[in-house]
């Protein structure tokens, strides 16, 4: 081998060590998403698995509502629903149950009335259509409030208001304080 052979050689592997000191100092978000604040500084030492930047999750994005026994005992998994934010109140968002309590999240200290038993609220979250949510991820914000409105009677219509970018049936009951 000449001299500029072994050159070329030596500053091949150099690159390739290069590219491999970059990659390995590349951070990479586990979920596409948006940035909302920084949490360690540049030149900050972190531990393993440290954070770096607190991201919003923007194909995962919820609002969680609080029924009363009797609306919460009408709604079912996977019924539609929509969600209306006070910063866009003319924009009713198609969303879907995801979860319903099992137990009340709010239970006065005995439930021996009726009375009592009316207070009781189970949780209920309703996600954002992620097909929906395509295109419109700039627009997401964590903790706005709102009102979500789920279906519970398959028999009737959803007003225009309410009608969305798909057109289910059903009434619609409101609640909720929007939550990512």
């Amino acid at each position: 081998m000449t001299e500029s052979e072994h050159a070329l050689e030596a500053a091949t592997h150099d690159v390739e060590l290069y590219n491999v000191e970059i990659n390995d100092d590349t951070l990479v978000a586990p979920v596409d998403g948006r940035i909302q604040y920084r949490i360690a500084n540049v030149g900050e030492v972190l531990p393993a698995g440290g954070h770096v930047f607190a991201m919003l999750d923007t194909s995962y994005v919820y609002m969680d509502i609080y029924l009363p026994t009797d609306a919460a005992g009408k709604v079912r998994y996977g019924a539609d629903a929509r969600i209306v934010v006070d910063a866009y109140p003319k924009v009713a968002i198609p969303a879907k149950v995801l979860f319903i309590a099992t137990q009340a999240q709010f239970t006065p200290k005995t439930v021996e009335t009726q009375t009592e038993r009316d207070k009781l609220m189970f949780r209920i979250r309703v996600r954002i259509d992620t097909d929906w949510l395509r295109g419109r991820t700039d627009a997401v914000s964590s903790g706005l409030p709102g009102v979500a409105y789920v279906l519970t009677d398959a028999a009737t219509k959803w007003p225009a208001s309410l009608q969305g970018t798909v057109t289910p049936q059903g009434t619609a009951t409101p609640q909720g304080t929007a939550t990512q």
